[in-house]
């Protein structure tokens, strides 16, 4: 038995373990891979009622300017993303990235304005160097601290709003990506109306010693099933979103990535307050000139997944490179294989067919648009 005993523990570890989850090494941390359900009913009951998630292990951190004033805190973090912050409305949350000098993705994030601070969600991964990261960069004119005494719960699925709505009724005037402070089962919670499935649904920052009390009283109710790693990694495929660390990295860039909609018109070229993040030279070039690779949806033939790593070809005899699998494994709402990877540009189009080097075997799969399932946000 692998020896777990040197990694961290969320404030629902217990919980986990006495609902029979089967723990595993996940950034740093032992966390629930999947329940006795398994992994793909935890995928389909998401889709069809309502799935909680324990995502306690990603890092909250805390920006508040020193000046009282959020639009200096909006500024400072300008320079860090290449997102316009200034523009985020009260209440109201938007995906971000921290780029690098050289325009490669250092994690992705979710910005909520707080009305006099900032709140930000990080990768697990990412936590400490982002915390260091904006400590450098924003430490003379803002607070910047990692709350560590906070969990972090994900109720996702089209039953959320109404399991939500029995603790706290205000629940469904909320839009996708708005913030706000409520009481769940006498407990203070930040809520946003978000997530990581492609599902309507909500994350949930709970004072760590209240967290396993929320977490079992939304577990109460018949349309809510504890969901682990698996299903979460095959929910988000499907939805076409990129795990950091697989499908994005230092070394991609967000127009490679295809995450072109996460950079708003003020911070590209002509734009009120264009470039200013690191790597903007690269990264608004690649707007004006293109990439010469580019993030694509795969769909492969026939039954077999095919992973990541697995190089891509535009030939089945493998002859000619056209790209690598980034992610890939089998969607269960789409019943079938699915993918996602980089190709070189000139076959990112839809329609195009390529192959799959799997064991020496090449097999044929068909670049294909994202996401592979409907999303569903209230918006």
């Amino acid at each position: 038995m692998e020896d777990l005993s040197h990694l961290k523990h969320t404030p629902l570890h217990a919980l986990h373990l006495s609902l029979g989850a089967r723990m595993v090494p996940f950034a740093g941390y032992e966390m629930p891979v999947q329940y006795p359900e398994g992994v793909l009913k935890e995928h389909l009951h998401t889709r069809a009622a309502a799935g909680l998630f324990d995502v306690s292990h990603m890092g909250q951190i805390v920006i508040r300017p020193k000046s009282g004033r959020i639009e200096d805190a909006a500024l400072a973090l300008e320079r860090l993303v290449p997102v316009d912050v200034l523009a985020l409305a009260e209440d109201r949350q938007r995906y971000g990235l921290f780029t690098n000098a050289e325009g490669g993705i250092l994690d992705d994030l979710m910005i909520a304005n707080r009305r006099d601070h900032f709140f930000l969600v990080v990768n697990a991964a990412c936590k400490d160097a982002d915390f260091a990261h904006l400590k450098s960069g924003l430490g003379d004119t803002c607070e910047v601290t990692l709350l560590d005494d906070r969990a972090l719960l994900a109720l996702q699925g089209p039953r959320a709003e109404a399991v939500l709505g029995e603790l706290w009724a205000d629940v469904a005037s909320m839009r996708f990506m708005d913030v706000t402070e409520a009481d769940l089962h006498d407990v203070s919670c930040i809520i946003s109306r978000s997530g990581y499935t492609g599902e309507d649904g909500f994350e949930i920052s709970v004072p760590a010693a209240s967290a396993v009390d929320v977490a079992q009283r939304l577990l109460e109710h018949p349309d809510v099933m504890p969901i682990g790693l698996g299903a979460r990694d095959s929910l988000r495929l499907e939805a076409g979103l990129c795990l950091y660390g697989n499908d994005i990295d230092t070394g991609t860039t967000p127009v490679e990535a295809s995450l072109e909609w996460a950079i708003q018109k003020s911070r590209r070229a002509g734009g009120t307050r264009a470039g200013g993040f690191p790597g903007a030279d690269r990264i608004l070039a690649e707007f004006a000139d293109g990439v010469s690779r580019r993030r694509v949806g795969l769909k492969p033939e026939g039954r077999g997944p095919v992973r990541g790593g697995a190089k891509l070809f535009i030939d089945a005899e493998g002859e000619q490179a056209a790209g690598t699998v980034t992610s890939g494994g089998f969607g269960p709402s789409v019943d079938g294989p699915i993918a996602m990877g980089y190709v070189d540009a000139e076959h990112a189009k839809n329609g195009t067919r390529l192959f799959a080097e799997v064991r020496g075997k090449y097999l044929p799969l068909t670049v294909s648009a994202l996401p592979f399932v409907k999303q569903t946000y209230k918006r």
